[in-house]
């Protein structure tokens, strides 16, 4: 699961205007990618808050890795991603009953995303209140924080997750034939959907 979350800093000193998010205050945007039990895989903090998520990612080792096929299965991203053989988005206006039940299905699994990201805030609420250090320190803050809390998952160190959100993953290995773009890949998915509700 692949997310990016706004992490609050103080206003810096230079190219303030490029920290200030579309919510209306100064933060890095930082992407993270968890499994099913909230270790953090991958983490990119250097952006600031008004850089689009689809940038971030298009801009990270990871994405280069999975376009060059170094890593088998997929990634789950919200809307704003872009939809690729690897990272798969949800449908924007589902048309049929598998395209929602493909929805519904993508949701509940990139939930874990978003609640690595609450875990990580409640374990370190620097990360919630908000650094008030300059950028750069913050990109080093928010990596040591994620270092810190896999650290802790290693530990058995889990904070209040409700029950039913771990996520079963055995060897995901999802073959997308090199002609495929995301769109394809996403009605493969909802084709395997409509073959098992049937039999």
């Amino acid at each position: 699961m692949s997310s990016g979350a706004l992490m609050k800093i103080q206003a810096p000193s230079e190219n303030e205007p490029d920290f200030l998010n579309r919510k209306g205050y100064h933060s890095l945007n930082v992407q993270m990618i968890s499994d099913g039990k909230f270790r953090i895989l991958n983490c990119v903090a250097k952006w600031p808050g008004s850089v689009h998520d689809s940038r971030i990612y298009r801009d990270s080792h990871i994405s280069i890795a999975f376009e060059n096929g170094q890593y088998p299965g997929l990634l789950l991203g919200d809307s704003g991603y872009p939809c690729k053989p690897h990272l798969m988005t949800p449908y924007p206006v589902p048309s049929n009953d598998a395209e929602a039940r493909f929805n519904n299905a993508h949701a509940r699994t990139r939930v874990v995303i978003e609640q690595t990201f609450g875990i990580l805030k409640k374990r370190f609420p620097c990360l919630h209140s908000g650094l008030r250090t300059t950028p750069e320190k913050a990109c080093d803050i928010t990596l040591a924080c994620a270092v810190l809390h896999n650290i802790g998952i290693d530990h058995n160190d889990i904070l209040d997750i409700d029950d039913g959100v771990y996520i079963n993953q055995g060897d995901v290995n999802f073959n997308v034939r090199d002609q495929w773009d995301g769109k394809d890949a996403r009605n493969y998915i909802w084709y395997l959907d409509i073959r098992m509700s049937v039999s």
